[in-house]
């Protein structure tokens, strides 16, 4: 059985959700809208590529 008292003495309690909160949005994370642009403008550069090598 547990020792609820022993228990409460290990505790340690987490960050609060506003320093959490500050914390994820304060690293510039790369979301699936980034990476569909990316791939995009990398797409459209490649064909830009293409069609400028087979003009000259």
């Amino acid at each position: 059985m547990l020792d609820f008292d022993e228990e409460i003495k290990k505790f340690k309690p987490i960050l609060s959700v506003e320093s959490v909160e500050d914390e994820i949005y304060s690293r510039d994370m790369t979301d699936v809208i980034d990476l569909l642009k990316e791939m995009h403008n990398s797409n459209a550069n490649a064909k830009n590529s293409n069609t400028e090598g087979a003009s000259e």
